[in-house]
């Protein structure tokens, strides 16, 4: 994988937590071809930086499934959920380099946190991305109470009053596209912060907020039900889920479209041989059938992006939210 660099000290150590840089080559520990020959011959972790029910979790779990079908060994999920994904991505992070330790994760732990976070727990290439796994838009939803159904006259009411929206978490998707929406309308509005999508979309049920910009996967039953109206999507193509919502960018909000990226990350120390073998099992696990459409009824697209693909694509997103929110002055709250 080629190596990236950047001339601020910020930039570098995102970078090098995405793209798995020359910060740990020093620390890969040699390779044992038996260990290496034998993987995995014990059950292996897979860490969860989200909480239960997520779309991050369904994914693990559901590659959990045919990875242990696969080896024969069980593939345990453990979900560690807060700050950002930051609590668990440091727990993968201080794990043993040994291949038993895996991190299922969303990009922004690494393209936004580094940028808004004061200090973070885990060091400058502590972690190297094996796979790009699925990528997912977001819903802008909100309750029919507000009587509000298109975004316009969302942006509208907010400039005149000002509205709060949901998101699962500080320094999360939904918590960049409130401070995008607000910076590139001029509405008021207010982020409030839950620990995690479904809290969040629970939250839009209860009328505790306006609306929120959350996972997709999390609103789907309630638009589908009636129980709250989605005003756009962020991806840059309609869901098939929701084939009558539109698009930021048919609204003619461009800069608001936004796709999550879920990936795998190992500890960096992991030696180059055992990486190449979990990527390995990643990318015919990736090819199951039933795997593939489970995750489209999760409203989960397969990426499967290994080696230079999904460095390009984490570097592009981490260079776009640096811009962003330096424009915006998102910062935690």
């Amino acid at each position: 994988m080629t190596c990236l660099t950047a001339p601020r000290r910020l930039l570098q150590t995102s970078l090098a937590l995405l793209l798995g840089c020359t910060a740990f080559a020093g620390h890969a520990q040699p390779a044992d071809s038996a260990a290496v020959a034998a993987w995995p011959s014990k059950p292996v972790r897979i860490v969860v930086a989200f909480p239960p029910a997520g779309a991050a979790d369904i994914l693990a779990r559901s590659a959990a499934e045919v990875l242990q079908r696969e080896t024969g060994q069980p593939f345990v999920v453990d979900n560690r959920p807060g700050a950002g994904g930051n609590i668990g991505t440091d727990n993968a992070a201080k794990s043993a380099a040994d291949g038993y330790t895996l991190l299922i994760g969303i990009d922004t732990t690494f393209t936004v946190n580094p940028f808004i976070y004061k200090s973070m727990p885990f060091k400058s290439g502590d972690l190297r991305p094996v796979m790009v796994m699925a990528s997912q838009g977001m819903a802008f939803a909100v309750n029919p109470k507000t009587g509000l159904k298109t975004l316009e006259q969302f942006i509208d009411r907010g400039k005149k009053e000002g509205l709060t929206l949901s998101s699962a978490g500080y320094g999360t998707p939904g918590h960049l596209a409130a401070t995008i929406l607000t910076h590139a309308t001029g509405a008021k509005i207010t982020h409030v912060p839950y620990k995690g999508n479904a809290p969040a979309s629970t939250a839009i049920l209860a009328g505790e907020v306006d609306g929120g910009v959350l996972s997709a996967s999390a609103l789907i039953g309630h638009i589908q039900a009636g129980k709250v109206n989605a005003l756009a999507v962020t991806a840059p193509r309609r869901n098939p889920l929701l084939p009558n919502v539109p698009t930021v960018g048919e609204l003619g909000h461009k800069n608001l479209e936004q796709e999550i990226l879920f990936a795998l990350w190992v500890p960096a120390a992991v030696p180059e041989p055992l990486v190449r073998k979990i990527e390995a099992s990643l990318i015919k696990t990736m090819q199951d059938k039933p795997l593939q459409e489970r995750m489209r009824t999760n409203d989960l697209v397969v990426e499967g992006l290994v080696g230079d693909a999904a460095a390009k694509r984490l570097q592009k997103l981490s260079d776009h939210y640096k811009t962003v929110i330096q424009a915006t002055g998102m910062k935690m709250e």
